[in-house]
């Protein structure tokens, strides 16, 4: 439908948020270094917050798991900003056992280590996130994808590899060279079976596209048409 790059835009926004957690947590700590408050109900905090990042670390980690099975960057950002407000639980838990051993100062220092925590966690998941934004790969795919379809029947060379993720699903172009002397049938068979050994042995592949040149004229380079007069319009060219 088109949509694909939603999920990149919801991961945008899932790190932004996190990031914003990181800096009212900082601002908030160091507020507390300063003006010192009397934290009440110890024991209340302590179950609450104890609750609190047992509950938030299952949804991460259900959301992580989950994010990488699918390949959701989104998803897996989603999990860590669950994990985020479960540090921020933890961070409670510590501030009211120091409180209660003493440590008044306990609360704001332990809340600068979290906040600390919190922008490594922005670091890891903005990379990921704006890598797929930029059509990022890992360099080891397209290897893949092109040693998967010289694997094939008929495929004497394979010319050109493109591959980009739209969401949490990886699409694939690969140009391929068959005999010249193939019927548009044989070539067309060929380039089914390439696309059905890429989807069956590269599982991370949503869908593969397939084009099919003769081993003679093979190559980007034999696509690009040269000057021409088109009736009334200026003589151009396509690449």
């Amino acid at each position: 439908m088109g949509f694909g790059r939603v999920e990149d835009l919801a991961g945008i926004a899932i790190v932004l948020t996190i990031l914003f957690s990181a800096i009212l947590a900082g601002y908030e700590s160091i507020n507390r270094l300063f003006h010192p408050q009397v934290v009440q109900f110890l024991w209340a905090v302590v179950a609450a917050s104890l609750i609190g990042f047992v509950g938030n670390e299952i949804v991460a980690v259900f959301r992580i798991n989950v994010g990488k099975e699918i390949g959701s960057a989104a998803l897996i950002a989603d999990g860590h900003h669950a994990r985020v407000d479960g540090f921020t639980s933890l961070a409670v838990f510590f501030g009211a056992v120091g409180v209660y051993l003493g440590f008044p100062l306990a609360d704001p220092v332990v809340g600068l280590i979290i906040t600390v925590a919190i922008l490594r966690v922005v670091w890891s998941s903005g990379k990921e996130v704006f890598t797929r934004v930029i059509d990022g790969i890992d360099p080891t795919i397209p290897d893949e994808v092109r040693d998967a379809a010289l694997h094939t029947k008929g495929v004497k060379d394979v010319t050109q590899v493109r591959v980009r993720w739209i969401g949490h699903r990886l699409y694939a172009e690969v140009n391929i060279a068959v005999y010249p002397d193939l019927s548009v049938e044989a070539g067309h068979a060929i380039a089914t079976e390439a696309r059905h050994h890429l989807l069956h042995h590269l599982t991370y592949l949503s869908n593969a596209l397939i084009h099919v040149d003769p081993l003679t004229a093979s190559g980007e380079e034999h696509h690009y048409v040269s000057g021409h007069d088109y009736g009334d319009r200026t003589p151009h060219s396509h690449k």
